[in-house]
């Protein structure tokens, strides 16, 4: 049975910069990085591959320099990685991504059962949550999201139990397989790779599958599958600072000056 684990690129957006003039990501020199939260989705699946001896793919949809990311979870000890790159997937957004990841899904599931699916629960170049769900909708699969516990995965009876972390409570939840999950930070530590297993990545193949594998129909993915278009995006203006008061020879008077101000600008009640 297959556990597989989506992985996304994304720029390290604490060097993120916009220009001025044409309101664009620069992205020279922007390092890239394994999106955060799909780090604990591979965890995961590395996790039951050694627990239940599952059979732990790694899967991405990005340019050929993404191979990187997928050489990263050969080191940490995945059995396949699988890189989506063909021009026909460019400029996709969250409804195209999904429907080309769902397709290879259902391609991989042709030659072995696919139980589970891990996807991190957002992406921090987009935090729109959408790409784990629109899986699940496309492949047919029970949708589990915000999950910070595997309770149990029982193979016999194709379920698995999660804990989900909502907001002031949890919930615990069992579904049938195959089931896609979405995971939050809380749910594993990730290991580090092994010296021998990052040589031996190296030299270890990271496989490339384009539209031509898949036979997706080009107007359902990439730029022309995407109904979601950005209009204007720009670095919002920041006003300058101002000292009030002498805060270091008489700090009870700033201190006054600064709650005058607050009350004036009614960000205080009195």
């Amino acid at each position: 049975m297959l556990v597989i684990a989506c992985l996304k690129q994304v720029p390290d957006t604490t060097q993120v910069q916009i220009d001025p003039v044409t309101n664009t990501l620069v992205r020279d020199g922007i390092p890239f990085i394994v999106n955060p939260y799909d780090t604990h989705a591979l965890e995961e699946t590395l996790r039951l591959k050694d627990s239940h001896g599952l059979k732990s793919v790694a899967l991405s949809m990005g340019p050929p320099n993404a191979e990187a990311t997928l050489r990263k979870a050969l080191a940490l000890g995945v059995d396949r990685s699988i890189l989506l790159s063909d021009r026909a997937f460019g400029g996709a957004d969250t409804l195209s991504t999904s429907n080309v990841l769902a397709a290879a899904i259902r391609k991989l599931g042709e030659s072995e059962e696919v139980g589970l699916v891990f996807c991190g629960k957002q992406t921090i170049d987009g935090d729109t949550a959408q790409v784990g769900p629109g899986i699940a909708v496309r492949l047919g699969y029970s949708q589990l999201t915000l999950v910070d516990r595997i309770e149990k995965l029982d193979l016999d009876a194709k379920t698995v139990t999660v804990r989900r972390k909502l907001e002031g409570r949890y919930e615990i939840v069992e579904a049938r397989l195959p089931a896609m999950i979405t995971v939050v930070r809380e749910l594993n530590r990730p290991r580090y790779p092994t010296v021998p297993m990052r040589l031996a990545s190296a030299k270890a193949e990271v496989e490339s599958w384009s539209n031509e594998q898949l036979q997706l129909d080009v107007n359902s993915v990439g730029l022309k599958g995407s109904p979601t278009w950005v209009s204007r995006i720009f670095s919002p203006e920041r006003q300058e600072g101002e000292i009030i008061g002498d805060g270091l020879n008489d700090p009870i008077a700033a201190a006054r000056l600064l709650l005058d101000r607050l009350v004036q600008g009614d960000m205080l009640s009195v």
